[in-house]
């Protein structure tokens, strides 16, 4: 069964989403989805995945320059 988690982000454009695609293709599992929503105030990432990768999302989007912050 897949966990929804939602995180707010800094990503402003869809070419940085681009960018950022194939680092999160790699780390979502192959049965898990993601997508941002821009048009949130607060450019919305979110992810269904099988397995609680929280940790490893917030590093990847810092290590890219981004905030990521989980919201409840």
């Amino acid at each position: 069964m897949n966990t929804v988690l939602v995180f707010k982000t800094s990503v402003n454009k869809a070419d940085e989403i681009q960018q950022l695609s194939p680092y999160l293709d790699q780390l979502i599992p192959p049965n898990g989805k993601w997508n941002f929503d821009l048009e949130d105030c607060d450019r919305i990432l979110r992810v269904e995945s099988g397995r609680s990768i929280v940790t490893s999302i917030m590093a990847l989007m810092k290590s890219h320059n981004y905030t990521c912050d989980e919201l409840e």
